[in-house]
């Protein structure tokens, strides 16, 4: 149950007296018994990847560094893997094949991954010869997500000769297999397996397919498991599920604590809910990968949209515990501290990954941050202990709705640095403008929708959002240099309007447009070109010390040797296709999505992590999807890219220097 000692919820406050005194409060330092006296994180070994982000840090940093601009060109492809969902999609030739979004582990001698099916697999890494495959058969059940089958890894834990992998299935279990063999782990819940539904307080038979299913990696922090959910975005039923933080006992499954991201009556939080809105509303559910801090005991929880994501007419009010960073204890299951990122979502603004945690300097202060991205552009940056902004944050005058149903928040918050990463709304200077008649057409293409800042809300006319809820930054997130405490955030540019009636109900796209989700489209432009300037993809590095952007480039080539570009000649365009970073001692490393093919190549890039400039390029057989990761067996140092987009092939690929120069090194 949530804590009650957070004065941002104390009762007479504004909400923006609210805000100031949490943020300053000494008091969210409870941190009892001592961060100390529970002991020390868990070391990483040389050479190992244990958890998905890398560490529990979600750094998605290495320190390896036999690969280096000097030789990232020789790179070679030393195995590759297929998904063992090939097989069971070929015998069940009606089933969509998904997303493989997995980002695979290595430790203790053995990678370990789950698939876009919920399989689990431990695979040798020196020869990606599949070592075992546990299949719990939860793609039974039906599709996890709207997109189909969707997974982004597992956990792994261990103590002494005890070795576990833990994963949370599309249809919401939480199993533990053992290590070494796959087997499932008798003494875990039932058979080695916890009904998450059940945990959760939810029948089967209110939680379908494509409604509710585990998609992100658990976390485990001092013996404890943490999980949370997807909750799909759209309500297809009159109550929706509310989101869930749960914590379980790593040894025996044994449900810890619960945490509400909708908050019930009389509990903390409850008070931001106008007009029994929290009785009506579901989702606000932590989908996105989570960091935690194991010296401290906390999880810092990303929540999400309350329903729906698009107008709020039926839950007036702020919506604590929905698009807030929370920090939660995880022996407990107190909320030490919250920050509410997006007040009254209705632009779909979920908190989209982990957030990273690194250890900063800031005029002299040394200051243990954690530094969050978010898909409206912003980078905020928070004391990781107790919630106070490293810099200030501000609570702005933001457009209002004009239906009239809705209560729209009257400010929002800014951060006063870092200065924000993408795009945010959409003025005059931000339209294409190679030549003059370019800027023209563009600006009454501008003038049919109803544009302006950010947070300008969706009306009975179409309405475009930028940055819109594909991004900004989304799931794969940032990585972050432990030692410059620079980040590295990829984002896109992508203009997307949605029309809604009076009543809040989204009015279908027109014929033509090309509709990307939820009655969204994609905002066209002049000639077969887009309708804002390049770049549509970025990658911007920040110095966490101080606070600012050290350098901003495109992503990619992009299309800009297209017939619509090519007479422009406007160099690298970036691109809207999406994927995540990998940062060694020397090197940023990205790939490119699938999300757009005629636009993006398939590929590993290596970027000098000083200057952003592109060191060396390889081929891949298809476009990657999540955050490639690294290890080192046997003095080699490999590359692990994951690819798999619906029909295309589901692999793992691991690039390596040819073994007589990597074992020479």
């Amino acid at each position: 149950m949530p804590a009650t000692d957070d004065p941002r919820l104390l009762p007479g406050l504004t909400r923006r007296e609210a805000l100031l005194a949490g943020a300053a409060s000494t008091a969210l330092l409870a941190l009892a018994p001592s961060a100390s006296a529970r002991g020390a994180p868990p070391r990483r070994r040389e050479g190992e990847w244990p958890v998905y982000g890398g560490t529990n840090a979600a750094a998605k940093y290495s320190p390896l560094d036999q690969i280096d601009a000097s030789n990232f060109d020789r790179l070679e492809i030393a195995w590759e893997w297929t998904s063992p969902d090939a097989k069971i999609l070929a015998e069940n030739p009606d089933l969509r094949p998904g997303e493989f979004q997995a980002t695979p582990i290595m430790v203790d001698g053995r990678l370990f991954t789950s698939t876009a099916m919920s399989q689990v697999a431990a695979i040798d890494p020196a020869t990606g010869r599949t070592l075992w495959v546990h299949d719990p058969q939860s793609w039974r059940s039906g599709y996890p997500t709207s997109k189909g089958f969707l997974h982004r890894g597992v956990a792994y834990w261990r103590s002494g000769q005890d070795a576990r992998i833990v994963i949370g299935t599309g249809d919401n279990r939480l199993i533990a297999l053992d290590a070494a063999t796959g087997e499932r782990v008798a003494g875990f819940g039932t058979d080695g397996a916890v009904d998450l539904l059940m945990a959760a307080g939810l029948a089967r038979a209110d939680a379908p397919a494509e409604l509710i299913g585990i998609t992100s990696p658990p976390v485990i922090c001092r013996d404890t498991v943490i999980v949370g959910q997807y909750v799909n975005d759209r309500p297809t039923q009159a109550s929706m599920p509310g989101g869930t933080v749960m914590g379980f006992d790593v040894r025996s499954g044994r449900l810890k604590w619960t945490f509400r991201m909708i908050p019930r009556p009389g509990e903390p939080g409850s008070e931001t809910w106008e007009a029994d809105g929290a009785a009506r509303t579901g989702n606000a559910n932590p989908w996105a990968p989570m960091s935690a801090d194991d010296a401290l005991g906390l999880v810092y929880v990303p929540g999400s949209c309350p329903t729906n994501n698009f107008y709020g007419g039926a839950r007036p009010g702020d919506n604590l515990f929905g698009n807030a960073l929370v920090a939660i204890d995880v022996e407990t299951g107190r909320r030490r501290w919250h920050f509410q990122l997006v007040h009254h979502d209705i632009w779909d603004y979920d908190i989209p990954c982990a957030g990273n945690l690194v250890d900063i300097m800031v005029d002299g202060r040394a200051i243990p941050a954690i530094a969050q991205p978010t898909k409206q552009g912003f980078c905020f940056v928070f004391d990781r202990r107790n919630g106070d902004p490293v810099w200030p944050i501000e609570e702005r005058p933001v457009p209002q709705s004009v239906l009239a149903g809705e209560h729209t928040a009257a400010t929002q918050p800014f951060p006063t640095r870092p200065p924000p990463f993408d795009r945010q709304g959409i003025s005059d200077d931000d339209l294409i403008d190679f030549t003059p008649e370019l800027k023209t057409e563009a600006r009454a293409i501008l003038a049919r929708y109803r544009s302006g800042p950010l947070y300008t809300p969706m009306g009975t006319e179409p309405t475009t959002m930028v940055p819109s809820w594909v991004g900004g930054a989304n799931w794969w997130g940032a990585a972050v240099d432990p030692e410059t405490a620079t980040l590295y955030v990829p984002s896109i540019t992508a203009p997307v309007s949605m029309q809604l009636a009076p009543d809040g109900s989204r009015i279908d796209a027109p014929d033509g447009d090309v509709e990307i989700a939820g009655r969204s489209t994609i905002v066209r432009g002049p000639q077969g070109l887009p309708l804002l300037k390049p770049p549509y993809g970025r990658i911007t590095a920040i110095d966490l010390n101080r606070g600012e952007i050290v350098w901003s480039r495109a992503n990619a080539p992009g299309a800009m040797d297209s017939a619509a570009f090519r007479p422009f000649a406007p160099g690298w365009i970036g691109t809207t296709s999406r994927t995540g970073p990998l940062l060694t001692r020397t090197l940023l490393l990205m790939g490119e999505g699938p999300h757009a093919p005629r636009q993006s190549r398939k590929l590993l890039r290596a970027f000098d992590k000083r200057t952003g400039d592109v060191v060396g390029e390889v081929a891949l057989p298809d476009h990657t999807l999540g955050p490639p990761m690294t290890y080192a067996v046997d003095g080699r140092q490999y590359i692990v890219c994951g690819m798999g987009f619906r029909a295309a092939p589901h692999r793992l690929v691991a690039l390596a220097l040819p073994r007589s120069e990597a074992t020479s090194s």
